[in-house]
Formats: structure tokens, sequence, C-alpha cells
């Protein structure tokens, strides 16, 4: 019988944590179970095993992303909505390095990620729709947008920005630049 208290809910709340600790390559059973107070093999009873815990942490870090960005454009549109996206991506990656480095590259092509990473992708695409982008054109400002976003944040997460000049000041400075880039028709 599973420990009273312990679910599959609570397993993927300790493997966050662990990662939250030690990043994604600290993710292991014999953490988690160090973590929760059980032996390693009373995880089986909730998890068939890493590969399983790490396909759930990916889906609960997705699902976290993409209520963040969801709140942060939600009544927002063009301009206003892609700068309140990137600051809540880059705001999410900075309080959370070792979750966001838990998602796989690209969630669509796993089937025990795909709604999850179909409901982030909505998102973006929402935003793109503001600019009357659709369909291919819509796919590859999502792809330059993300792209921009993960660099930076890659790069700051990692202590690459090593120069005295402010990262907040850097960053509102690619937030115009990806701006300049989307059309400018008329709304």
């Amino acid at each position: 019988m599973p420990r009273a208290g312990l679910s599959t809910a609570a397993v993927v709340d300790a493997a966050v944590a662990v990662i939250d600790d030690a990043g994604p390559g600290g993710l292991t059973l014999a953490a988690v179970a160090a973590h929760t107070g059980v032996a390693a093999p009373s995880l089986y009873k909730h998890v068939t095993g890493l590969g399983e815990l790490r396909t759930l942490v990916g889906a609960r870090v997705i699902e976290e992303v993409t209520d963040r960005l969801s709140a942060a454009v939600l009544g927002r549109s063009r301009d206003d909505a892609v700068t309140a996206l990137m600051h809540a991506y880059r705001g999410y990656v900075v309080a959370h390095p070792g979750r966001y480095a838990a998602i796989p590259p690209d969630p669509l092509r796993d089937p025990a990620l795909a709604d999850a990473g179909s409901k982030l992708l909505d998102v973006f695409l929402a935003v793109m729709h503001g600019y009357g982008l659709r369909d291919a054109p819509a796919v590859h400002a999502v792809r330059n947008l993300r792209s921009v976003v993960h660099g930076f944040t890659a790069i700051e997460t990692s202590g690459g920005f090593g120069l005295a000049e402010s990262l907040d000041d850097t960053y509102a400075q690619l937030i115009e630049m990806v701006l300049a880039g989307l059309p400018r028709s008329p709304r």
C-alpha cells in the first residue's frame, strides 16, 4: 500500500524540488526518495521509473510556464502582449532555471507532453494572431521569439553576461528589436 500522503503528484512535487536544488541532472529516484522520506522502491507505486518521472516533471513545468505566460498576456495585444510575454518568460526562467532546463526541446514530439506543449504554443500563437499572423508566418514568428528569449536567458542563467551594463536595459533593447521585426499593419 502507498505511504499515506504520498501520491504521484507528491512525487512530482518532490522531483521539482530536487531539480530546484540540484538541476535536472540531479534528478534521480534516490534523490526523490530521500526528499520524500521513503525508500526508492516505494516510488514505483506512483511512477514506473525515472523516465516517466521526467515526463511528468516536464508536463508540470510546461503547465507552469503556460499559466505564467497566459496570465501575462491576458487582455493585452500586439506589442503590449509581446512585451508582457517576453518579461514573463524571462522571469520564469531566471526564477526557475533548473525547472526550465527540465523541459524537453520539442515537447510536441513526445505524445505524453504534446497536450501541454500545444497549450503553451497556443499562447504564443494567440499573441502572433494580434499581428494578423497565421499558419507558417505565425510559426516562424513564434520560433524566432522563443529563440531570442531562450538564448538570452540561457546566457543569463549561466552567468555569461559579465559586463557591468544592466541586463534589464539590454533585455529592454532586445524586446524593442523583436517588436521592430513584427508586422506593422493597422489593427
